[in-house]
């Protein structure tokens, strides 16, 4: 049971710590507004300024990992 609570609190300390934003609601209406956008393919101009240009340049992989960890960059920092 201890390991469990260790386990749970590191997972949610380190996303606190890469997104401290992420307990904002208005944050999480970012996220879905960009997430409705992208799927009729309106990119939110926040995400394009957020994003570096060697990101954009040099992706060669677009699985929804990476896309999800983008979108969360620019709404949860």
């Amino acid at each position: 049971m201890r390991f469990f609570l260790f386990l749970f609190s590191g997972i949610f300390a380190g996303i606190y710590l890469s997104w401290p934003g992420i307990l904002i609601l208005k944050n999480w209406k970012c996220f879905n507004d960009i997430i409705e956008k992208s799927a009729e393919d309106k990119m939110s101009i926040k995400l394009l300024m957020e994003v570096s240009p060697s990101y954009l340049i040099k992706r060669k992989n677009k699985n929804m990992t990476s896309k999800m960890r983008v979108v969360a960059d620019a709404c949860f920092r």
